[in-house]
């Protein structure tokens, strides 16, 4: 493979977290061990020696996950996998199990869900209440047509109705389907449309940044162009009124109230929701996953890789139309209470969800790198103004952790919590490379990749490499891959997806770089990467350089050559504070990014721009801008209802459209 800048040199690197040996001795990691041993005769120095086993005996560990976690199955396996093929590989064929039914266990009077909104309305429910509400919706949604094998979709923040309505469907055997209501209307319409739904969940508006935002219009659009609907239940969320033809959420539960709970058994790979990619460049692909395979997938990753349980308080920043809403909701699996948060992150200020960890004696805090990168360019110090005293970890996903983000958690959060810097995807619902309760945290690197996931560095030829950058594959099938995506009968959109590079071999399109002692780098998505005079870098060291000069809020680098262009230029759009004059800071950053990155990695231009085009759930758009830069036409190059704010395109559309009337003869 072409040389790519690593970053960090390879040995040892400096650590910021050790676990304590006691912690170690009392976490499910080590339970899980210990019962290996005295259970199967089979024992394990260290979480490698773990993990090597886990990836090459699949059938051993993951039947060992679900005989540990106790996974109910109504009708028995046959046997764990029937081949190790991707894709199609079968997982435990023959049983019959219900993720709700596995949700919802637990004494009654233990604490389930904590809920928070921005507006300081707040509420509680023991699993008791939980598994009360769960029951009348079902009853309610059987009663509205819903059965097994029907889709329920949901326009609806992270509330506990969210979480109630999801039990429900997946307890009746129906698949669900989610998007915050941020969400346009067209954006929502291209998701749920595709997946004919029975039945629509919504709430009448939200509240986000000290506003209220009325939701009822778009409710109406989608009972008007999702002509599958049989019912509309709304939710009386922000007092904003009815509809005509609605049911209301309150009535549902009124009328049904006392119903029984009940589970329909489910095969294994039976769909329990859609998730949706991000459709920039067309209609979003419907990521379907299966009951049993985020059953024992979340039980792993929750119970032995975050170490929750029982007592525990478990929070992820999120909304419901990104994965991690369904990654936080699965902490109802291993007993813990899950902690949720309706609001911005940083009204009226970044400390908000300071004061929530506080106040809710929050154990694991997940959050994004952003979160993290403003939390630092804030100057905040959490550790010093609230009490923090519970929290033993702090979650970070959705974009590479910088170093001094790694270094902002040591100091501001304390040395004692454990940075647990997650890398995976929608495509898995569930991290791949991340921490464990029985390794070091290393500056600037996730502590392992996952038990039961076959992850590495591949060269350009299809060859594992060590300490070198590479394309992230997996190269071994988990049961949380897609059983199918939504309306692709013949399986060659999956296929196209993640296994057209190597033959059999999942690529995921981000590059890693695995070290020697078994932690990992990631760089950023492979098909935006920097390749400047033979030199690769991924984009996320050079925004995490950008993004440190003071002035600078936001940035998008674009890499025009290798895309139609043999003489591209490297471009940097920068979103600059309020007064703050690009003349200023644009020597600073050519200094910076020369001595930091490579000369070759100094942009040809640096342009100020009002935003960076991002995703609805938050990521930069990198390769539909270099498409329509080079010359792509705009709709086909992206779907601007994918995009949170569509307008931001509009510079570069004007640059691409110049620029071509330049060089047209």
């Amino acid at each position: 493979m072409t040389e790519m800048r690593a970053g960090t040199a390879a040995g040892e690197a400096e650590v910021l977290w050790r676990p304590d040996p006691d912690r170690v001795a009392g976490s499910r990691m080590a339970a899980f061990r210990s019962w290996l041993s005295t259970d199967k005769g089979l024992g394990f120095a260290d979480y490698e020696s773990l993990r090597a086993w886990s990836t090459s005996d699949l059938e051993g560990f993951w039947g060992a996950v679900a005989e540990f976690f106790d996974v109910t199955f109504h009708d028995a396996p046959s046997r764990v996998l029937e081949a190790p093929v991707m894709p199609g590989a079968s997982w435990f064929p023959g049983a019959t199990l219900n993720y709700a039914e596995h949700a919802l266990k637990g004494p009654d009077e233990a604490l389930a869900v904590i809920f928070h909104r921005e507006d300081g309305v707040s509420s509680e429910l023991t699993r008791g209440e939980l598994r009360a509400r769960v029951a009348a919706v079902r009853a309610g949604f059987a009663s509205l047509g819903v059965g097994v094998g029907d889709r329920v979709v949901a326009l609806v923040p992270n509330s506990p109705e969210a979480l109630v309505a999801f039990l429900a469907a997946a307890s009746l055997g129906a698949t669900w389907s989610s998007c915050s209501p941020d969400f346009g209307a067209r954006a929502v319409v291209d998701r749920f449309a595709q997946v004919e739904p029975t039945v629509l969940v919504a709430v009448d508006g939200y509240r986000y940044n000290g506003r209220a935002f009325d939701v009822r219009p778009t409710v109406e659009r989608l009972r008007s162009e999702i002509p599958s609907l049989r019912a509309t239940v709304l939710v009386d969320y922000v007092g904003g009124g009815t509809l005509p033809g609605v049911v209301a959420w309150d009535s549902l539960l009124a009328e049904h109230a006392g119903a029984p709970l009940e589970f329909t058994p489910v095969p294994f790979a039976h769909p329990l929701w859609v998730l949706y990619s991000s459709g920039t460049t067309g209609l979003p692909k419907g990521i379907v996953q299966g009951h049993g395979g985020i059953v024992v997938e979340h039980l792993k990753m929750l119970a032995l890789h975050s170490d929750l349980g029982p007592g525990d308080r478990f929070f992820w920043f999120t909304t419901t139309g990104w994965m991690m809403w369904n990654f936080l909701v699965s902490g109802l699996l291993v007993g813990s209470t899950v902690v949720l948060f309706d609001g911005s992150p940083a009204h009226p200020d970044l400390d908000v969800l300071w004061d929530l960890a506080e106040r809710d004696r929050v154990t694991y805090f997940g959050t994004s790198a952003p979160y993290i990168q403003s939390c630092l360019k804030e100057g905040l110090e959490p550790a010093a103004r609230h009490d923090l005293s519970a929290l033993r970890a702090v979650g970070s996903t959705g974009a590479p952790l910088t170093p001094e983000g790694f270094r902002w958690v040591a100091s501001a959060i304390g040395p004692d919590v454990q940075i647990a810097s997650v890398s995976g995807g929608t495509d898995l619902c569930t991290a791949f490379v991340a921490a464990a309760p029985d390794l070091p945290v290393w500056l600037g690197e996730l502590s392992c990749r996952a038990l039961g996931a076959a992850v590495e560095s591949y060269s350009e030829a299809g060859e594992p490499v060590v300490d070198e950058v590479g394309e992230l594959v997996i190269t071994a099938p988990m049961p949380s891959m897609p059983v199918f995506f939504w309306g692709d009968e013949d399986g060659s959109k999956l296929h196209d997806a993640y296994f057209s590079t190597f033959d059999g071999v999942w690529r995921h399109g981000d590059w890693i770089r695995i070290t020697p002692r078994g932690s990992a780098v990631i760089y950023g998505r492979s098909d935006s990467t920097l390749n400047r005079g033979g030199v690769r870098m991924g984009t996320s060291e050079f925004y995490r350089v950008v993004e440190g000069v003071p002035g600078i809020a936001d940035s998008l680098v674009i890499d025009t050559s290798g895309a139609g262009r043999t003489d591209g230029e490297l471009l940097c759009f920068l979103v600059l504070e309020e007064g703050v004059d690009l003349a200023e800071v644009e020597p600073v950053l050519r200094r910076d990014l020369r001595a930091n990155l490579s000369p070759r990695h100094v942009p040809d231009r640096f342009v100020a721009v009002d935003e960076v085009p991002r995703t609805l759930n938050g990521k930069k758009c990198e390769v539909p801008v270099k498409k329509i830069l080079a010359g792509t036409p705009p709709e086909r190059a992206v779907s601007r209802d994918a995009l949170r704010n569509p307008a931001s395109l509009d510079p570069f559309l004007t640059m691409a459209r110049d620029e071509h009337h330049q060089t047209a003869p």
